[in-house]
């Protein structure tokens, strides 16, 4: 029998030193995560600061859109499904957490002289209703519109927050993702686009909207109206290694790493 002890310690020596792990063995399988294009760079740097603390855990993030992150949770595909956009009806089944709030920003090439426009004028550029750069006060020339793809997070938050039930011009360009259309507007003095505020950098200008700059702080306070939740979505409440990781994206740490990145976070202010 000391021999049988002896055993049975060991196990629950190596259980406890599991659970402090905070993740199985690397036998175990991946916790996968995938949707949208938005959330994933934010998702990814918080997969890799996360396997720096615990090694034996493997977060497989993959992009694919909102409307996709959705499915993949709720059939089971994805332990996880990201999105940048609200639920909808269809979808309030599932379990759900806000990890943080983004601003859309509206972005022009640094040398375009237009700084500011009014929710009505962002409308009607989108709707083809404005389509030179003129009617808004910049120079002699044919607006370029950039847009993303039906089915993205960004797309569906953009014609929610600004378009009101306007369709967006059928001559619009049409990107896959955030970096595509930083690309394109930041080789375009004459184009416009929007992207996740976080996103936006030096090769681009956001646009100020009604008056109000696009940062954090005008978000928080009320300030600035474009911006929509980033969610991490699954098909009942998660345990074992996946609800570890979605502690962890909640902890203090995890929203400094997103507050760092420039999203709006719950529970930590950057300061």
């Amino acid at each position: 029998m000391p021999a049988l002890l002896a055993t049975v310690c060991l196990a629950c020596l190596a259980c406890l030193a599991c659970l402090a792990s905070g993740c199985g063995a690397g036998a175990n399988p991946a916790v996968v995560v995938v949707g949208s294009s938005s959330v994933q760079p934010y998702a990814e740097i918080l997969a890799e600061e996360y396997a720096h603390i615990y090694p034996d855990c493997e977060i497989d993030v993959q992009g694919g859109g909102s409307s996709a992150g959705i499915m993949a949770a709720q059939t089971g595909i994805a332990d996880i499904g990201m999105s940048s956009r609200a639920l909808k009806s269809g979808e309030r089944d599932l379990w759900s957490v806000e990890i943080a709030k983004d601003g859309l920003a509206l972005i022009t090439h640094p040398k375009n002289p237009v700084l500011n426009l009014t929710m009505e004028q962002a409308r009607g550029i989108y709707a083809g209703a404005i389509a030179n750069w003129s009617e808004v006060g910049g120079l002699d020339a044919k607006i370029h519109v950039i847009s993303r793809e039906e089915g993205s997070g960004s797309r569906g938050a953009f014609e929610d927050l600004v378009m009101d039930k306007t369709p967006i011009t059928t001559k619009a360009i049409i990107q896959d993702s955030n970096g595509a259309v930083r690309q394109l507007v930041s080789n375009d003095i004459n184009a416009i686009g929007f992207i996740s505020m976080g996103l936006a950098d030096k090769t681009v200008r956001a646009l100020s909207l009604d008056g109000a700059a696009a940062t954090c702080e005008n978000v928080k306070n009320g300030g600035y109206s474009l911006y929509r939740p980033f969610l991490f979505v699954s098909n009942g409440e998660p345990d074992g290694n996946t609800m570890h990781f979605i502690t962890y994206v909640l902890s203090e740490e995890g929203q400094r790493l997103l507050a760092d990145e420039g999203l709006i976070t719950i529970n930590y202010d950057k300061k």
